[in-house]
């Protein structure tokens, strides 16, 4: 579109608008100013009327909603309301009005918030409707709702006025309803197995939990520095070291990292921990969340994601991060032991290590970037990564260079994180040392030094499984939408004015 026809769109805008601040005026000054109403009470929504019509035939109900439609026809007219559930008709006709309070209803707008009371009744086309009786004004919207939503191709304008999307496009609202559903869903689930919903600090002194690059804020008060939480794991671990058993917390993590369809720098997790289990446990009740919220929202467990069938009714298949690169590529790491031999698989593969990651575990998770994640489309457990890029999780006996952690993936993308925690306060003291290591080297995605963690294990932290799931990615696989942008109401936009 070029620029001189935004120029003549934007002066229709204001000329409209200006026509409907003049109505207002007008209102205003004959005493009915919608801005003084200050409650309107409803009897019912519209899919109430549509559902229990046999019920409601001829009786009087009021409704309310936004006009979406209006057709003049000399002394009757029809509209067509549209509330939070769904959208009704309604006749309005001067007969019933009256001719002063008709003509005003003449004058009102496309977006205008308007109650209605009058009987149910079914027009000749058999459409469900409102006989109105009383119509009264309760909103005036001063700025034209768009004929076709152009949301429907500036993606950019539909996330920044996220209001005018909901009203334009109910699919929109529905994928909302479901995100509620599903984190209501996944509540109840924990809620009967006996996990204590908690909540932990957003702000912290110190940024751990997770690989990963945190956003910085200043305390006034206390004139120091603080770090937005990348992760909830190290206040809930406490929560288990201070004798709850089953803990878990849903809420908004903060990371100050890249933005793409699967990446939002604030977005929402559920972490859960029970004490006395393993990371075989958080696999069976991952897969029993992925299930009930998909029979939640869906009605069944074989869903189609973008084009893909994906069956979670299944037991998922279970398999190490080695076994995985060895089906993908024919390397076999169980008989690569060095980081020499390592490096020189990695350059006969082409497979590009950054500074400082050169070594066998590293290089391993690379090989798995490379050739195995984007085949996972079936619900997978890929379990025993290496202990290089697991910091928090126990090491596995039989080989201490792996560790008792799994991610789970579907459609090539990971959706949860699970380890047998790491409740070692010796070994999760050196851990940490190579964390502050790796930052002097320049990885400002390692983490922090966190003492008060390390007494708290010292303290004593039982066997403890624990797990983490992105709620994003979850809803966006359950309502098949490509990007995390179309799961959150409002997604993280660079302002207009910036180039």
């Amino acid at each position: 579109m070029n620029e001189n026809n935004n120029n003549e769109i934007e002066q229709d805008v204001n000329h409209l608008m200006q026509i409907r601040r003049d109505k207002l005026e007008e209102l205003t000054k004959n005493g009915r100013n919608p801005y003084e109403i200050t409650k309107f009470n409803r009897t019912h929504v519209s899919k109430e009327v549509k559902d229990n019509y046999s019920e409601l035939e001829g009786k009087d109900v009021t409704v309310a909603g936004r006009i979406m439609a209006k057709r003049i026809m000399g002394k009757a007219s029809f509209c067509t309301i549209q509330d939070s559930v769904g959208k009704i008709q309604s006749y309005v006709s001067t007969n019933d009005l009256g001719e002063e309070n008709y003509k005003e209803f003449k004058t009102y707008d496309v977006g205008d918030i308007i109650g209605i009371t009058g009987f149910v009744f079914k027009t000749k086309t058999e459409e469900i409707s409102v006989h109105a009786k009383e119509i009264t004004l309760l909103s005036k919207s001063l700025r034209p709702l768009p004929e076709k939503f152009h949301g429907l191709k500036d993606t950019d304008l539909r996330y920044r006025q996220r209001y005018v999307d909901l009203i334009m496009n109910p699919e929109v609202k529905d994928t909302f309803y479901k995100r509620s559903q599903i984190i209501s869903e996944i509540r109840r689930i924990l809620d009967e197995k006996g996990y204590l919903e908690v909540e932990t600090p957003i702000l912290n002194t110190i940024s751990g939990g997770a690989t990963a690059r945190p956003f910085i804020t200043h305390h006034n008060t206390l004139d120091i520095d603080m770090y937005l939480r990348i992760a909830t794991e190290l206040n809930l671990k406490r929560l288990i070291v201070g004798g709850y058993d089953k803990v878990y917390e849903i809420g908004r993590i903060f990371r100050n990292e890249g933005m793409d369809i699967r990446h939002n720098p604030e977005f929402t997790s559920i972490e859960l921990y029970s004490a006395y289990e393993d990371y075989n446990d958080m696999m069976d009740i991952t897969e029993e969340i992925f299930r009930k919220c998909a029979e939640k929202v869906c009605g069944k467990t074989k869903i189609t994601y973008q084009g893909t069938e994906v069956d979670l009714g299944t037991k998922w298949k279970r398999i190490t991060m080695i076994d995985s690169i060895k089906e993908a590529s024919g390397i076999d790491f169980n008989t690569i032991n060095t980081n020499e031999e390592a490096m020189k698989i990695a350059k006969e593969r082409n497979i590009e290590v950054p500074s400082g990651k050169e070594t066998r575990g590293n290089i391993i998770s690379l090989f798995f970037e490379e050739y195995v994640e984007k085949t996972l489309i079936q619900p997978t457990f890929v379990y025993d990564y290496p202990i290089e890029i697991s910091p928090l999780a126990k090491k596995k006996k039989e080989d201490p260079r792996l560790t008792q952690r799994f991610e789970a993936f579907i459609c090539g993308r990971e959706y949860g994180n699970a380890f047998s925690e790491l409740n070692d306060p010796i070994d999760q003291y050196e851990r940490f040392k190579e964390e502050i290591q790796a930052r002097e080297n320049g990885d400002d995605e390692a983490g922090m030094m966190d003492e008060d963690f390390v007494n708290a294990l010292e303290i004593g932290l039982p066997p403890t499984g624990g797990l983490g799931i992105g709620i994003d990615r979850l809803i966006m696989l359950l309502t098949d939408e490509a990007s995390i942008r179309d799961v959150l109401l409002f997604p993280t936009m660079k302002p207009l004015n910036e180039k």
